[in-house]
């Protein structure tokens, strides 16, 4: 379902898309990046990034630079207007989501609040 009146796709950074090929590449062909958001966490709700074999009609499909990433319907919601970035730093590397919508985060910006 891509209806871009209703919901706005989430962004990808290029060290995003680059990891997640890296990933996809390990992956039985037709592999795909699911991003989610769970309840859950300190905060509210917690990001949960999986691969995924399947899509179903309700999932928004973000097709850029080789790779096709998947998030649900519900998902979508809390995710508009928001970005995906992946970080190499000092605490380590992870997926990174800046969230416009977000009121509050935890430390490890794993888990978010409205």
């Amino acid at each position: 379902m891509n209806d871009t009146a209703t919901a706005m796709p989430l962004g990808l950074t290029e060290r995003a898309i680059k990891r997640i090929h890296q990933i996809l590449a390990q992956e039985q062909p037709g592999a795909m990046f699911r991003v989610a958001v769970n309840g859950g966490g300190c905060s509210g709700f917690q990001y949960a990034f999986e691969i995924d074999q399947y899509s179903s009609q309700e999932d928004y499909l973000i097709q850029e630079g080789g790779i096709t990433v998947l998030v649900d319907k519900t998902s979508l919601v809390y995710l508009k207007g928001s970005r995906l970035d992946f970080v190499d730093d000092l605490i380590g590397q992870s997926f990174k989501i800046e969230n416009p919508n977000a009121t509050a985060s935890c430390g490890c910006g794993t888990s978010f609040a409205l």
